[in-house]
Protein backbone atom coordinates (compact mmCIF):
# COMPACT_ATOMS: atom_id res chain seq x y z
CA UNK A 1 0.00 0.00 0.00
CA UNK A 2 1.46 3.34 -1.00
CA UNK A 3 1.49 5.72 1.71
CA UNK A 4 1.18 9.89 1.28
CA UNK A 5 3.83 12.14 1.10
CA UNK A 6 5.14 15.60 1.08
CA UNK A 7 3.37 16.59 -2.52
CA UNK A 8 0.19 15.23 -1.47
CA UNK A 9 0.12 16.78 2.05
CA UNK A 10 1.56 20.17 1.14
CA UNK A 11 -1.60 21.76 0.66
CA UNK A 12 -3.01 20.50 3.75
CA UNK A 13 -0.17 21.47 5.79
CA UNK A 14 -0.30 25.01 4.38
CA UNK A 15 -3.99 25.38 5.11
CA UNK A 16 -3.40 24.34 8.89
CA UNK A 17 -0.26 26.20 9.67
CA UNK A 18 0.18 28.62 6.70
CA UNK A 19 3.81 27.51 6.52
CA UNK A 20 5.69 24.85 4.11
CA UNK A 21 6.19 21.11 4.28
CA UNK A 22 9.80 19.98 4.60
CA UNK A 23 8.98 16.40 5.40
CA UNK A 24 6.10 13.62 6.28
CA UNK A 25 6.27 10.29 8.31
CA UNK A 26 3.51 7.97 8.58
CA UNK A 27 3.24 6.65 12.20
CA UNK A 28 2.96 3.24 13.64
CA UNK A 29 -0.72 1.60 13.65
CA UNK A 30 -3.98 2.82 11.98
CA UNK A 31 -5.48 -0.24 10.57
CA UNK A 32 -8.05 2.26 8.95
CA UNK A 33 -6.82 5.71 8.65
CA UNK A 34 -3.63 6.98 7.98
CA UNK A 35 -1.86 8.61 10.36
CA UNK A 36 1.21 11.09 9.58
CA UNK A 37 3.82 13.80 11.50
CA UNK A 38 3.97 16.46 9.22
CA UNK A 39 7.02 18.43 9.84
CA UNK A 40 7.16 22.03 8.94
CA UNK A 41 9.66 24.18 7.05
CA UNK A 42 10.73 25.52 10.87
CA UNK A 43 10.87 22.31 12.63
CA UNK A 44 7.15 22.33 14.47
CA UNK A 45 5.47 19.52 13.75
CA UNK A 46 1.41 18.29 13.35
CA UNK A 47 -0.77 15.36 13.31
CA UNK A 48 -2.42 14.55 10.23
CA UNK A 49 -4.92 12.04 10.15
CA UNK A 50 -6.69 10.76 6.67
CA UNK A 51 -9.51 8.22 6.15
CA UNK A 52 -9.26 7.36 2.52
CA UNK A 53 -9.85 3.89 1.31
CA UNK A 54 -5.92 3.62 0.34
CA UNK A 55 -5.10 3.83 3.96
CA UNK A 56 -7.48 1.26 5.20
CA UNK A 57 -6.34 -2.60 5.65
CA UNK A 58 -9.35 -3.81 6.22
CA UNK A 59 -10.76 -6.64 3.83
CA UNK A 60 -14.72 -5.68 2.77
CA UNK A 61 -16.70 -7.15 5.30
CA UNK A 62 -20.69 -7.25 6.00
CA UNK A 63 -21.17 -4.02 7.91
CA UNK A 64 -21.53 -3.67 11.28
CA UNK A 65 -23.80 -0.79 12.29
CA UNK A 66 -22.17 -0.63 15.97
CA UNK A 67 -18.79 -1.78 15.70
CA UNK A 68 -17.75 -2.53 12.16
CA UNK A 69 -17.81 1.53 11.01
CA UNK A 70 -15.64 2.86 13.85
CA UNK A 71 -14.02 5.13 11.37
CA UNK A 72 -14.23 8.47 9.56
CA UNK A 73 -13.78 12.21 9.53
CA UNK A 74 -17.31 12.35 11.30
CA UNK A 75 -16.69 9.98 13.98
CA UNK A 76 -14.12 11.28 15.49
CA UNK A 77 -15.20 15.04 15.33
CA UNK A 78 -18.19 13.49 17.14
CA UNK A 79 -16.20 11.91 19.74
CA UNK A 80 -13.88 14.61 20.05
CA UNK A 81 -16.62 16.90 20.92
CA UNK A 82 -18.25 14.04 23.66
CA UNK A 83 -14.96 13.55 25.42
CA UNK A 84 -14.30 17.33 25.67
CA UNK A 85 -17.42 17.83 27.09
CA UNK A 86 -17.14 14.57 29.62
CA UNK A 87 -13.60 16.36 30.76
CA UNK A 88 -11.12 14.15 28.91
CA UNK A 89 -7.99 15.51 27.25
CA UNK A 90 -8.10 15.29 23.30
CA UNK A 91 -5.57 16.49 20.96
CA UNK A 92 -6.26 19.82 20.11
CA UNK A 93 -8.12 20.47 16.78
CA UNK A 94 -6.26 22.38 14.35
CA UNK A 95 -7.90 22.60 10.62
CA UNK A 96 -10.82 19.73 9.80
CA UNK A 97 -10.78 19.32 6.18
CA UNK A 98 -13.02 16.82 3.36
CA UNK A 99 -11.31 13.75 4.45
CA UNK A 100 -7.99 14.90 7.09
CA UNK A 101 -8.00 16.80 10.31
CA UNK A 102 -5.28 17.99 11.50
CA UNK A 103 -4.14 18.07 15.33
CA UNK A 104 -1.73 19.01 17.97
CA UNK A 105 1.19 17.06 17.89
CA UNK A 106 1.60 15.75 21.48
CA UNK A 107 4.65 13.49 20.62
CA UNK A 108 5.23 10.09 21.05
CA UNK A 109 5.46 9.57 24.64
CA UNK A 110 2.42 6.24 25.08
CA UNK A 111 1.51 5.35 28.43
CA UNK A 112 2.93 1.76 27.76
CA UNK A 113 5.89 3.28 29.01
CA UNK A 114 4.65 4.69 32.18
CA UNK A 115 2.56 2.93 34.13
CA UNK A 116 3.93 2.88 37.33
CA UNK A 117 3.50 6.64 36.86
CA UNK A 118 0.95 9.33 38.36
CA UNK A 119 -0.67 9.40 34.76
CA UNK A 120 -2.43 6.41 35.10
CA UNK A 121 -3.71 6.72 38.44
CA UNK A 122 -5.12 9.95 36.83
CA UNK A 123 -6.25 8.13 33.49
CA UNK A 124 -8.25 5.67 35.99
CA UNK A 125 -10.20 8.76 37.74
CA UNK A 126 -10.73 10.26 34.29
CA UNK A 127 -12.31 7.09 33.22
CA UNK A 128 -14.27 7.32 35.91
CA UNK A 129 -15.70 10.40 35.29
CA UNK A 130 -16.34 9.47 31.46
CA UNK A 131 -18.15 6.73 32.16
CA UNK A 132 -20.04 8.46 34.67
CA UNK A 133 -21.86 10.77 31.46
CA UNK A 134 -25.39 8.93 31.08
CA UNK A 135 -27.50 7.82 28.31
CA UNK A 136 -30.74 6.08 28.10
CA UNK A 137 -29.87 4.71 25.01
CA UNK A 138 -26.69 3.04 23.41
CA UNK A 139 -24.98 4.13 20.57
CA UNK A 140 -23.18 6.89 19.13
CA UNK A 141 -23.09 10.46 20.47
CA UNK A 142 -25.65 11.90 18.15
CA UNK A 143 -26.78 9.18 16.50
CA UNK A 144 -28.00 6.80 19.77
CA UNK A 145 -30.03 3.86 18.70
CA UNK A 146 -33.67 3.83 19.14
CA UNK A 147 -35.71 2.71 22.04
CA UNK A 148 -36.80 -0.55 20.96
CA UNK A 149 -33.45 -1.59 20.04
CA UNK A 150 -32.23 -5.00 21.35
CA UNK A 151 -30.37 -4.71 24.68
CA UNK A 152 -26.58 -4.59 24.94
CA UNK A 153 -25.92 -8.09 25.90
CA UNK A 154 -28.15 -9.24 22.91
CA UNK A 155 -26.32 -7.18 20.58
CA UNK A 156 -22.94 -8.54 22.01
CA UNK A 157 -24.29 -12.24 21.93
CA UNK A 158 -25.15 -11.89 18.34
CA UNK A 159 -21.44 -10.66 17.42
CA UNK A 160 -19.70 -12.96 19.69
CA UNK A 161 -21.72 -15.97 17.70
CA UNK A 162 -20.99 -14.55 14.54
CA UNK A 163 -17.19 -14.36 15.95
CA UNK A 164 -17.07 -17.95 17.27
CA UNK A 165 -18.09 -18.86 13.47
CA UNK A 166 -15.76 -16.96 11.95
CA UNK A 167 -12.99 -18.38 14.42
CA UNK A 168 -14.09 -22.42 13.98
CA UNK A 169 -13.12 -21.87 10.13
CA UNK A 170 -9.88 -20.74 10.75
CA UNK A 171 -8.83 -22.16 13.88
CA UNK A 172 -9.30 -26.22 14.18
CA UNK A 173 -8.66 -25.93 17.98
CA UNK A 174 -11.53 -23.97 18.43
CA UNK A 175 -14.07 -25.33 15.66
CA UNK A 176 -13.25 -28.55 17.92
CA UNK A 177 -14.78 -26.75 21.08
CA UNK A 178 -17.39 -25.06 19.21
CA UNK A 179 -20.15 -26.17 20.91
CA UNK A 180 -18.58 -25.94 24.23
CA UNK A 181 -18.04 -22.18 23.89
CA UNK A 182 -21.18 -22.02 22.40
CA UNK A 183 -22.99 -22.90 25.33
CA UNK A 184 -20.58 -20.88 27.35
CA UNK A 185 -22.31 -18.20 25.45
CA UNK A 186 -25.63 -18.27 26.07
CA UNK A 187 -25.29 -19.47 29.24
CA UNK A 188 -23.43 -16.53 30.40
CA UNK A 189 -25.59 -14.13 28.43
CA UNK A 190 -28.99 -15.91 29.90
CA UNK A 191 -28.50 -15.07 33.32
CA UNK A 192 -27.88 -10.98 32.80
CA UNK A 193 -30.45 -8.34 34.25
CA UNK A 194 -32.38 -5.92 32.07
CA UNK A 195 -30.19 -2.04 32.06
CA UNK A 196 -31.93 1.29 31.31
CA UNK A 197 -28.58 3.23 30.93
CA UNK A 198 -25.52 3.49 29.29
CA UNK A 199 -22.00 5.55 30.64
CA UNK A 200 -19.63 7.22 27.86
CA UNK A 201 -16.76 4.66 26.56
CA UNK A 202 -13.78 4.88 24.72
CA UNK A 203 -14.54 1.60 22.84
CA UNK A 204 -10.53 0.09 21.99
CA UNK A 205 -8.67 2.25 25.42
CA UNK A 206 -5.66 0.30 25.48
CA UNK A 207 -2.18 1.84 27.06
CA UNK A 208 -1.20 2.55 22.78
CA UNK A 209 -4.20 4.50 22.58
CA UNK A 210 -3.29 6.89 25.67
CA UNK A 211 -0.54 9.91 25.02
CA UNK A 212 1.12 11.39 28.25
CA UNK A 213 1.70 15.07 28.31
CA UNK A 214 2.70 17.08 30.99
CA UNK A 215 1.51 14.57 32.94
CA UNK A 216 -2.02 14.28 31.61
CA UNK A 217 -3.46 11.34 29.89
CA UNK A 218 -4.63 12.12 26.44
CA UNK A 219 -6.78 10.01 24.21
CA UNK A 220 -6.09 8.74 20.67
CA UNK A 221 -8.27 7.10 17.83
CA UNK A 222 -10.76 8.06 19.19
CA UNK A 223 -13.59 7.27 16.79
CA UNK A 224 -15.19 4.04 18.40
CA UNK A 225 -16.86 6.44 21.34
CA UNK A 226 -20.42 5.66 22.18
CA UNK A 227 -22.88 4.96 25.18
CA UNK A 228 -22.47 1.24 26.35
CA UNK A 229 -21.90 -0.98 28.84
CA UNK A 230 -19.31 0.02 30.72
CA UNK A 231 -18.17 -3.69 31.48
CA UNK A 232 -17.66 -4.00 27.58
CA UNK A 233 -14.66 -1.16 28.06
CA UNK A 234 -13.44 -2.80 31.58
CA UNK A 235 -13.47 -6.39 29.77
CA UNK A 236 -10.84 -4.41 26.98
CA UNK A 237 -8.85 -2.65 29.53
CA UNK A 238 -8.28 -5.28 32.26
CA UNK A 239 -7.17 -7.47 29.17
CA UNK A 240 -4.65 -4.54 27.76
CA UNK A 241 -3.95 -3.19 31.24
CA UNK A 242 -3.24 -6.53 33.13
CA UNK A 243 -2.36 -5.88 36.62
CA UNK A 244 -2.29 -2.26 36.36
CA UNK A 245 -5.82 -2.49 35.59
CA UNK A 246 -8.27 -0.70 38.32
CA UNK A 247 -11.49 -2.31 38.38
CA UNK A 248 -14.71 0.38 38.61
CA UNK A 249 -16.75 0.23 41.50
CA UNK A 250 -20.42 -1.81 40.87
CA UNK A 251 -19.15 -3.61 37.76
CA UNK A 252 -21.83 -6.05 36.92
CA UNK A 253 -20.19 -9.45 37.16
CA UNK A 254 -22.63 -11.06 34.47
CA UNK A 255 -21.75 -8.76 32.18
CA UNK A 256 -18.08 -9.37 32.44
CA UNK A 257 -18.32 -12.72 32.12
CA UNK A 258 -20.07 -12.95 28.96
CA UNK A 259 -18.02 -9.62 27.44
CA UNK A 260 -14.37 -11.29 28.37
CA UNK A 261 -15.04 -13.96 26.00
CA UNK A 262 -16.94 -12.20 23.23
CA UNK A 263 -13.80 -9.75 23.65
CA UNK A 264 -11.34 -12.47 23.42
CA UNK A 265 -13.45 -14.44 20.37
CA UNK A 266 -13.24 -10.54 18.51
CA UNK A 267 -9.82 -10.22 19.20
CA UNK A 268 -8.83 -13.49 17.19
CA UNK A 269 -11.20 -12.97 14.18
CA UNK A 270 -10.69 -9.30 13.44
CA UNK A 271 -6.81 -9.66 13.85
CA UNK A 272 -7.48 -12.97 11.13
CA UNK A 273 -9.34 -11.40 9.05
CA UNK A 274 -7.07 -8.23 8.94
CA UNK A 275 -4.55 -10.46 8.21
CA UNK A 276 -6.17 -11.45 4.90
CA UNK A 277 -4.74 -7.88 3.09
CA UNK A 278 -1.73 -6.62 2.88
CA UNK A 279 -1.79 -5.37 6.75
CA UNK A 280 2.07 -4.30 7.40
CA UNK A 281 2.70 -5.25 10.79
CA UNK A 282 2.06 -8.89 10.56
CA UNK A 283 4.02 -10.80 14.03
CA UNK A 284 2.41 -8.18 16.05
CA UNK A 285 -1.10 -9.34 14.51
CA UNK A 286 -0.51 -12.40 14.74
CA UNK A 287 0.79 -12.84 18.22
CA UNK A 288 -2.77 -11.01 18.97
CA UNK A 289 -4.45 -13.83 17.52
CA UNK A 290 -2.62 -16.48 18.90
CA UNK A 291 -2.83 -15.07 22.68
CA UNK A 292 -6.83 -14.60 22.51
CA UNK A 293 -7.14 -17.88 21.21
CA UNK A 294 -5.35 -19.24 24.00
CA UNK A 295 -7.88 -17.32 26.17
CA UNK A 296 -10.71 -18.72 24.14
CA UNK A 297 -10.03 -21.87 25.04
CA UNK A 298 -9.86 -22.01 28.59
CA UNK A 299 -12.85 -19.86 29.15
Amino acid sequence: MAHLGVADLTDLAHAAYGRSLRQVARLHGGSKKGVYRLTLDDGTTGIAYVWRASEDYWPEHEPDPLFGNASGRDLFLTAHTALSEAGMSVPRLVLVDRDTVVVEDLGGEFLEKLLDTEALERLWDDLEAMHGRQSPRYGRPGALQPAEAPPVPDVILERALAHLEACCERVPRIAAERERLENQLRQRHSVIEPRTSYGLIHGELGPDHVLVSGGRPVLIDIEGVMFFDVEWEHAFLELRFGRHHRPAENLDPARMNLYRLAQYLSLVEGPLRLLDGDFPHRDAMREIADQNIERVLVC
